[in-house]
């Protein structure tokens, strides 16, 4: 392609509103165009990069054995209704209502949609299993569209659905489904890690996310230094370590005046901080529930929402409390009033002789212990990790932490859809069956910035070879002297001839403008043909990613960028 046929409205200046590299550089490298907010064009440079990271989706679909279809982006309320998503999946989806005041919403999934198309067409287990996925364009209305393509209310994804006959069929389509994505990611030439995940509002008990290592990420992964376990922050663990053993003490109550806090009473008693038990309050659809955490410790409300079943909770405020007859800052799990649900992290069990709140005024409870001050029926793991704990895995294994972006998604459902939807087949030995059912996502849209996110300079994008928009920029300096013409011309040629995605930059503009926009739009391979080439009869060769340069003889200068090529394919193979 010529640039001067090439749509590409590069800028010098950033968008006002850009907080990332990737959002300043897909605009100045001219690749997307701001529609709305959290809404975007992509014009012909950026596209081609979209184009090239859904090629090398549908490949390994494909070779999987997963069948692409296309469904609609609207639909029908009815069937969000029956699974019971319609009312859970809150202000983030967008809601229409045609002229005849029937409800749709433009989907940010399709699970509902899915299920509902094969329930109808695959009724016996010799159909099954079955894969289908496809790429397309949804929609959530994000409270704080950010970020660029990163947290957009219209993006591109691939979702893909199997279903199965049983659980033994689903673990092989689940499988199948997460060394596709492994090889995806590799061959997108991305420094990634696949860790445990929550479900969240898709439903199911397994789950796995894959995370695109980025100092920028709004997500962070936990992983140990020993072995292979990793985790997102919303289910990341650690393995408890039971402090020193003491006898029993009574418990007794204590003055605190004006001491609320863990720190604040902590300081006050003399007491440290991991001796104390904080009780959290939450109000969740029409009930109560009290949280006991160890001193220091933050509950993790991704694991919380698990144990509530519901993602619409929150800590009461301080006017809250005297509406349920509770003390703000003094609740405690002794005597605590009927009709609270109490739920303790895993670590309080380890406890003993701690401090808890007295459920009056000014006044907390010492040597407080389980089984004989009071008794808890739910336990669970509610803490969030932190870096340098124990890993729950290993013995001896510690875990670190990154930033990361979230890019693809892989779940087990079971029959969270199908049996809510009363989706079913006839199975072997006659009986009727729900399907068996998995889902799998990645932010196609999103992978064209988190690329960005990973490989950037100070000059610019670095795009991995596999899905740069071309694979050699030929970069004449000075276009109107005849023979630098002709020698760039000749090298466009030898490249296509070849069957290498180039772009010849054949404007008259400086050397200077030729240079910062190659260097800004990133292609891999750069030819660089000026006034000395003509002299020396050598062309300068650079490779983008690394700012290595070379010099060939201009007769060679094809094949030696070839061969530069194809080894930095075969380092993102690993080879």
């Amino acid at each position: 392609m010529r640039f001067s046929k090439l749509f590409i409205p590069t800028l010098k200046e950033e968008p006002a509103e850009a907080e990332i590299i990737s959002h300043k550089l897909l605009f100045r490298a001219g690749m997307v165009r701001k529609v709305a907010s959290g809404v975007y064009s992509f014009l012909p440079l950026g596209f081609k990069v979209l184009k090239k990271i859904e090629r090398i989706i549908r490949e390994e679909m494909d070779a999987i054995g997963a069948q692409e279809i296309l469904m609609p982006a609207l639909q029908p309320s009815e069937i969000w209704v029956e699974s019971g998503r319609w009312s859970e999946y809150g202000p983030e989806m967008w809601r229409v209502k045609d002229r005849n005041d029937r409800d749709f919403c433009l989907g940010p999934t399709h699970e509902e949609l899915v299920t509902s198309l094969v329930m109808g067409e695959v009724r016996s287990y010799r159909q099954l299993p079955q894969t289908f996925y496809q790429i397309q364009m949804k929609f959530r209305d994000e409270i704080r569209p950010r970020f660029g393509l990163m947290r957009a209310r219209e993006f591109l994804m691939k979702d893909a659905y199997s279903f199965n006959a049983d659980l033994e069929d689903l673990e092989r389509s689940y499988t199948d489904m997460d060394r596709a994505y492994t090889r995806i990611f590799q061959r997108c030439g991305f420094n990634f890690r696949s860790v445990e995940a929550a479900s969240g509002l898709i439903g199911g008990k397994v789950s796995r996310e894959f995370m695109i290592l980025a100092e920028s990420g709004e997500d962070t992964v936990f992983y140990c230094d020993s072995c292979d376990y990793a985790a997102s922050a919303d289910v990341a663990t650690t393995r408890l370590i039971e402090p020193p053993k003491e006898a029993a003490r009574p418990t007794i109550k204590v003055s605190t005046p004006g001491k609320k806090s863990v720190t604040e009473v902590s300081a006050f008693l003399g007491v440290p901080q991991e001796k104390l038990v904080k009780t959290l309050v939450y109000r969740f659809e029409d009930s109560i529930a009290a949280v006991l955490m160890r001193g220091g410790r933050e509950v993790n409300e991704s694991k919380l929402s698990a144990i509530l079943g519901t993602t619409r909770f929150h800590l009461l405020g301080e006017g809250e409390f005297r509406e349920v007859d509770l003390v703000p800052g003094y609740v405690g799990p002794v005597g605590l009033r009927e009709g609270v649900r109490l739920i303790a992290d895993d670590e309080v069990a380890l406890l003993t002789n701690f401090v808890v709140g007295a459920n009056e005024e000014d006044a907390h409870l010492k040597d407080v212990n389980i089984g004989v001050d009071f008794q808890v029926e739910e336990w669970g793991d509610l803490k969030l990790a932190e870096e340098g704990e124990p890993c729950p895995q290993c013995a001896g294994g510690k875990l670190l932490s990154a930033k990361s972006i979230e890019a693809g998604h892989i779940f087990q459902l079971g029959t969270r859809y199908s049996e809510a939807m009363g989706a079913s087949f006839v199975a072997e030995n006659g009986e009727r069956k729900p399907y068996i059912m998995g889902c799998y996502g990645i932010g196609v849209s999103r992978m064209v910035a988190a690329a960005i996110e990973q490989y950037h300079d100070d000059a610019g994008i670095l795009w991995p070879v596999s899905i740069a928009p071309f694979e050699i920029e030929i970069v004449p300096l000075k276009w109107d002297d005849g023979a630098i013409r002709k020698t760039a011309e000749e090298l466009y040629e030898g490249l296509l001839a070849k069957g290498i995605e180039a772009l010849l930059d054949d404007r008259s503009e400086s050397p200077g403008k030729k240079f910062a926009d190659a260097d800004l739009i990133g292609i891999p391979v750069q030819i660089i043909i000026g006034p000395r080439s003509i002299v020396s009869g050598n062309a300068e060769i650079k490779v983008r990613s690394t700012a290595e340069r070379s010099e060939a003889p201009i007769a060679d200068a094809v094949d030696e960028s070839v061969r530069i090529l194809k080894n930095l394919f075969r380092a993102i193979a690993g080879e």
